[in-house]
């Protein structure tokens, strides 16, 4: 039997006695959809992809009742893995109460949040008819690769004609209390694996031989002598870091015939993925022009000024908790970096201190308190 749509308590163990680790679902997506429908939305399930990264299961659910504007909820079911479970003090997917929390994996991150979302919207259609339209976004592959996602969800709405007027994304933004932040933008990500070939041969030879380690140290030099911005009025700087350097020379006087090094570079608006990427390339070529390079672009800088959304959402902040959250681009990137090509996007959620630890939880009182901040952002937004 499912939980009441108006109990976020129940609605969030439910989500996480599914233990959709990504790509699987485990019945989240099902119990989602029922309840929605219970409700009177639309459902439509969207499975994407293939092999190794898919197929991944997504939902999209709208309803409609009126001309006012269309706000969107976006979120994800899927959660990373448990890890060792002799680590925690509960199941991790058994979703129990312990001292005022919920345990368990996904609590924080973030299916705490899609109850919320979901008891808010209940509430909401409650009060009188419906002023516009409500939609939610929710797709299983936000942890891993996100490529059969939110990214190809919006391909879909847009040809449907189902383009949102504000979003926003559930993600556990609050970082010591309820309210106390909410992201307005992200950091770019990009990650590029490097490849130098070079002649093998006697270390006592060295003419005999091209060393691609020294090649490929000197791409790493010049790469991390430049300082790429000093950050701005929004985001903090840029910053490169190595991630990997990899030669596997088992012996002691051979000179290796390749070397290879990976790197991430989390950018700010004052670059673009594919800048950054020309600019490796042209280091690489220039310290060894035979050089392969790979990038992949994990997702651009993006910002959601100041205006209309962040005030709606820290005005329903204000309202429950009296708090007044700061508007920040700090952290990792989120689905909110595909949906931006949309509409105006933020993020606001739980306290995400425990996401992805053994033992994540969160506490009944936040996962109440969210959804009061969602169901005034609904009334500010759509009326009632």
């Amino acid at each position: 039997m499912s939980p009441s749509p108006h109990d976020p308590i129940a609605l969030t163990q439910a989500l996480i006695r599914c233990p959709s680790v990504t790509p699987a679902d485990e019945g989240a997506l099902d119990l989602l959809e029922r309840t929605l429908a219970g409700l009177g939305f639309a459902c439509t399930r969207l499975p994407f992809g293939h092999p190794p990264d898919g197929p991944v299961d997504n939902l999209f659910a709208t309803i409609s009742g009126g001309p006012g504007p269309h706000l969107a909820f976006a979120g994800h079911s899927d959660v990373v893995p448990a890890g060792d479970m002799a680590g925690w003090s509960e199941d991790p997917f058994a979703g129990e109460i312990r001292d005022g929390f919920i345990v368990g994996r996904g609590a924080a991150d973030m299916k705490g949040a899609l109850a919320a979302m979901v008891a808010a919207t209940a509430a909401h259609l409650g009060k009188g008819p419906l002023n516009g339209r409500i939609s939610f976004i929710i797709t299983g592959d936000e942890e891993g690769p996100a490529t059969f996602g939110t990214t190809m969800m919006l391909d879909w709405m847009e040809a449907n004609g189902l383009i949102p007027d504000m979003c926003l994304v559930g993600e556990p933004t609050s970082q010591h209390a309820l309210g106390d932040m909410m992201k307005i933008g992200r950091r770019g990500s990009l990650n590029a694996w490097i490849t130098v070939n070079g002649a093998q041969g006697h270390v006592a030879y060295p003419h005999r031989a091209d060393n691609p380690i020294s090649r490929l140290v000197a791409i790493l030099a010049h790469l991390q002598a430049r300082v790429l911005d000093e950050g701005n009025d929004w985001f903090q700087p840029s910053n490169l870091e190595i991630t990997d350097l990899s030669v596997g020379n088992p012996a002691t006087n051979l000179i290796p015939a390749q070397a290879r090094a990976r790197l991430n570079i989390r950018f700010n608006n004052e670059h673009s993925g594919t800048g950054l990427a020309d600019w490796i390339r042209g280091v690489a070529a220039a310290h060894a022009p035979s050089a392969l390079v790979e990038v992949k672009i994990s997702g651009e800088a993006f910002l959601t000024a100041p205006g209309a959304l962040s005030a709606l959402v820290s005005e329903a902040v204000h309202a429950v908790t009296g708090r007044q959250p700061e508007l920040s681009t700090t952290g990792g990137t989120s689905d909110a970096r595909f949906i931006r090509r949309l509409c105006p996007v933020v993020e606001f959620g739980l306290p995400g201190s425990s996401m992805h630890k053994v033992d994540e939880h969160a506490s009944l009182a936040d996962i109440n308190g969210l959804t009061a901040i969602y169901q005034a952002l609904l009334s500010r937004a759509l009326g009632g």
